[in-house]
């Protein structure tokens, strides 16, 4: 190492790098967060080169407890990190060779930084994927088991914000399951793409020491090695992958923390959430503010900057690894981080809802709900659809004058609109009848609610993780 310029890579230049330079390269401050994983690839590249023959078993020995030591040092947080070191694997390298001595320079042979720093980052998406995918199983189970609870509860269904049709309060929160299982499907499809190694490509071309990539892909736990030496240093599609899928997760998130805005509200009144997910005013005593799903709701966005940032990011790099690629990781990083707190906050919050049910249901009896079931009740009666739309498009603006909901008519009001209309429509334009008469999947009825809540229960326990 050239004692004019102090860096690991030193002996080709003859000056030191400028000061402002070396901060501004440096990455330790946070890609120290990924030392876990480098110390994890060093020992299986160490146990490696020790099969291979390239290092003895006293010197994979040294290196492997030196590196354990080091790893103590990191946990106690009595580690020093130095920004001239640039990186965490340089910081880690730099100490166990204090600890080891020249052994420890030995470490590196056959590896380079690109992969190294290609090795970690996989190593770490594995492992947070791994804990994310808990959290979002967590949500789904109580998400299940809440619609379960309340397939009998009605609301009000809505398109277009407007009141459509009556749905269970099940049914509607069994919509969110959906775009979760989904979600979680391709959770689980991107870990596949993730848990595969770079390491031995070395900086891009390979190494020539007689290495065995399948026997350290082994030891990590990795599906199996890359393909290409040039693609293994330079790919980022795997980091795109994730935060593609935590753009779509936070959209979901953020649709349902829309409704649990609204439904909270005075207007809605639908449920309750605990003080616990909630904050006050400094100003207005009676206030009791969402502050979990709006802060979701407002997380999302972070989440799309990540996303298009990465896109960006390795839009125009050419063939193999450029430095660009060191602005990978704070995005990623923060990107994690966010989705496992919102699938946490969400995880907690969500089996703790309680539904208004007196509230819902009133919401539901307004707006003329059950207007589409006296259209499907004179289309059974022999009426075409069209007409029957006409005759039910009357009797609302019937309603509508008189401030009566169609249930609420009596029969010689509505046959002012059809003859056809007899004293058996009243079964339809119950709220209890209209949910129940949606008695197929994917319906409304409640025994239809809980054999797909069943459906869903039995799926989310068929998934494997890494499968």
């Amino acid at each position: 190492m050239s004692q004019a310029t102090n860096q690991s890579w030193g002996g080709r230049f003859s000056e030191p790098t400028d000061a402002f330079v070396a901060r501004f390269t440096a990455s330790v401050t946070f890609d120290q967060r990924l030392a876990s994983q480098d110390i994890q690839g060093s020992i299986a590249h160490a146990t490696m080169l020790a099969r291979v023959g390239v290092l003895t078993d006293d010197e994979r020995d040294a290196i492997i407890n030196g590196l354990n030591e080091v790893q103590g040092e990191i946990e106690r947080g009595e580690f020093n990190w130095s920004v001239p070191l640039e990186d965490v694997h340089m910081n880690i390298e730099a100490r166990l060779t204090e600890k080891i001595g020249i052994t420890g320079k030995k470490l590196h042979t056959g590896r380079s930084r690109n992969d190294q720093v290609a090795t970690d980052i996989r190593l770490f998406m594995r492992d947070e994927i791994d804990v994310i995918e808990v959290e979002l199983k967590r949500l789904r189970e109580g998400i299940i088991e809440l619609a379960d609870r309340e397939a009998e509860t009605i609301m009000p269904g809505f398109t277009h914000l407007q009141t459509a049709q009556p749905v269970t309060f099940g049914h509607h929160i069994l919509a969110w399951q959906e775009m979760l299982a989904r979600d979680h499907e391709r959770l689980l499809d991107c870990r596949k793409r993730v848990n595969v190694m770079p390491l031995g490509a070395a900086a891009l071309a390979g190494t020539t020491y007689p290495i065995d990539r399948h026997v350290t892909a082994e030891l990590l736990g990795f599906d199996r090695p890359s393909e290409n030496s040039l693609d293994a240093v330079s790919d980022r599609d795997f980091a795109i992958e994730f935060t593609s899928f935590a753009s779509i997760l936070l959209m979901h998130l953020s649709r349902m923390s829309e409704e649990l805005v609204l439904w909270t509200s005075a207007q809605f009144d639908f449920i309750d959430l605990p003080d616990r997910f909630c904050t006050g005013s400094s100003i207005m005593p009676q206030k009791k503010n969402p502050d979990v799903p709006e802060l979701v709701r407002g997380k999302t966005g972070r989440v799309y900057g990540h996303l298009m940032s990465l896109l960006t990011l390795m839009k125009s790099q050419p063939l193999a690894y450029n430095k660009d690629n060191q602005e990978d990781k704070e995005p990623l990083f923060d990107a994690v981080d966010t989705v496992r707190d919102c699938l946490k906050a969400f995880a907690d919050m969500v089996p703790a809802i309680e539904p208004k049910k007196a509230s819902m249901y009133e919401a539901a009896r307004r707006g003329f709900s059950t207007a589409t079931d006296l259209a499907d009740y004179l289309v059974r009666k022999g009426v075409a659809f069209r007409d029957a739309h006409e005759i039910v498009g009357q009797s609302v603006a019937y309603g509508l004058k008189t401030e009566k909901d169609l249930s609420e008519m009596s029969l010689d009001e509505l046959k002012q609109f059809s003859a056809t209309i007899e004293q058996d429509v009243f079964e339809v334009l119950t709220l209890e009848g209209s949910v129940a008469a949606r008695n197929h999947i994917g319906g409304t009825a409640p025994n239809q609610v809980r054999a797909a809540a069943q459906r869903a229960r039995e799926a989310l326990g068929a998934l494997k993780v890494g499968a």
